[in-house]
């Protein structure tokens, strides 16, 4: 098949893949081994890395080729593949290699300040950077809004979750607004009748840490392409041949780290098990954000909160930590299925989680489109938290507006893809019950094998070969219907 011009778009993907596997590993180990006195030196290094990228990725020959590959005799893999490169190419060439720079040096300096600001909760040293960190989204915002004719939010968030558009959210969340206060009521006053034992620490991070690992071998985790570290947030990074993942220790409660890291976990497999064959081209990337969150929640919460996966978990937890009463599967389950309002969204139980994320959503929208500033930020999340939550975090601002790293990290537009990914895993797993009726059974008897061969043949293998519609309804035999993931709530935490 003579596809000349295809085959030197293919080639120039491979060399920015090439590329960004260094840069992925410069930013993990930025994030979990590098001194703090580094990180000037290290932030200068990787915004010149982001504007190599750039020239690379918006070099003047690529219009030429693209239509000259667009004529090509390509079969559909290939095609699926320029389409990708196209839309990559487009996104690039929409905004100047000066801007480019300008946000990876000022995301780098806010996020490492970030991490010392935090805890001293000290807004006030924070609001600098991250005013410098939002003018430079909102000129992303504008540049990719003039080439694309979306809104500004739905430029940023068309980065993320490609297709999707803010209008398509709020339907999706339209109904969550409704029912989920009147759900986290219901769940909260029957769970205030049962008895749950508590565990008794200290768990040290070291006994922590082998627990993770057991749990990711648990869970089929690669690690001859992989590995589990430590950072102020967790996160899974890293390259399909190289994935990085790490979590945080707290040495009173082992559950935070313990499920944040089977939650990475997901994430991690869905990595390492996209197409190798493909790997270097945009067609086997994870599809969205939205579709790589329906695996970290499909392995944290479908998974390692279903009743049966205690059962699995409790004899790692006695071999690590000794056994006591708490580790009974019965109460541990009770445990992994605890609803209560707290202030951190990462420690959130799955049914108060989604109101964490409809607080971001609309203040990061409203930051983007110019209806709120930086200032505006500690009101107007006191106000919904109290309103989503009941919750008062009035002063507390390293357990409110500055407890994550997106906003520091310049990721705007990406909050909403965790609840639209607990839809569509709630989506996958009402899928895999109706093609497997025993799956319920085997995940009690440790078979996972049903669930991860669902996902590996629907979702991790089809990567970007698909649109996400194309792709959710290939997989599921239906679009996005949110649903699916009321009916899981209300089953799990309900039994209605």
């Amino acid at each position: 098949m003579n596809t000349p011009a295809y085959t030197d778009l293919t080639a120039r993907q491979l060399r920015l893949h090439r590329l960004g596997h260094l840069q992925a590993i410069a930013q993990w180990d930025q994030a979990a081994n590098m001194p703090a006195g580094g990180n000037e030196a290290r932030s200068l290094a990787l915004a010149e890395m982001d504007g190599l990228l750039h020239q690379l990725a918006t070099d003047p020959a690529l219009p030429g080729l693209l239509d000259a590959a667009a004529a090509e005799p390509l079969d559909d893999t290939r095609r699926a593949n320029l389409r990708e490169i196209r839309r990559v190419w487009r996104a690039a060439n929409a905004l100047p290699q000066a801007l480019v720079e300008a946000k990876s040096l000022a995301n780098n300096r806010c996020e490492h300040a970030w991490r010392s600001q935090r805890p001293a909760n000290d807004w006030t040293g924070f609001v600098p950077n991250l005013r410098e960190v939002l003018a430079i989204a909102r000129q992303e915002a504008e540049c990719l809004s003039q080439s694309t004719g979306l809104s500004k939010y739905d430029a940023l968030l068309d980065q993320y979750e490609p297709g999707m558009r803010s209008a398509e959210v709020d339907r999706a969340f339209a109904p969550l607004r409704q029912w989920l206060p009147g759900l986290i009521r219901d769940v909260i006053a029957r769970q205030a009748t049962e008895t749950v034992i508590a565990p008794v620490g200290p768990f040290p991070a070291a006994a922590q840490k082998a627990l993770g690992l057991d749990a990711m071998k648990l869970v089929g985790f690669d690690f001859a392409a992989g590995r589990l570290d430590e950072s102020t947030h967790p996160f899974c990074g890293g390259v399909p041949e190289d994935v990085r993942m790490t979590t945080r220790y707290r040495e009173d409660d082992f559950l935070p780290a313990l499920m944040g890291v089977i939650h990475e976990t997901g994430h991690g497999r869905y990595e390492q098990n996209l197409p190798r064959e493909l790997l270097g081209q945009p067609i086997a990337r994870a599809r969205s954000m939205g579709i790589h969150e329906s695996q970290s929640l499909s392995f944290e919460m479908q998974l390692g909160s279903h009743p049966a996966f205690a059962g699995l978990l409790a004899p790692l937890l006695a071999r690590h930590f000794g056994p006591q009463p708490a580790f009974e599967p019965g109460n541990l389950n009770k445990l992994l299925t605890r609803v209560q309002p707290g202030l951190i969204r990462v420690d959130a139980d799955e049914v108060t989680y989604p109101a964490h994320i409809l607080l971001r959503f609309d203040i990061e929208r409203a930051l983007i489109e110019g209806e709120a500033e930086v200032d505006d930020i500690p009101a107007l999340w006191d106000a919904r938290m109290a309103e989503l939550l009941g919750l008062d975090t009035r002063g507390n601002f390293k357990d409110g507006p500055m407890q994550d790293v997106h906003w520091p990290a310049g990721l705007f537009g990406y909050f909403p893809c965790y609840t639209l990914g607990a839809m569509y895993a709630a989506q996958w797993f009402a899928a895999m019950r109706a093609a497997q009726p025993q799956l319920d059974e085997q995940i009690a008897r440790g078979e996972l094998g049903g669930v991860f061969d669902w996902l590996r043949s629907r979702i991790w293998q089809a990567a970007s070969r698909y649109e996400t519609p194309e792709l959710v309804q290939r997989a599921s035999g239906e679009a996005l219907n949110p649903a699916h993931f009321e009916a899981h709530l209300r089953r799990r935490y309900l039994g209605t």
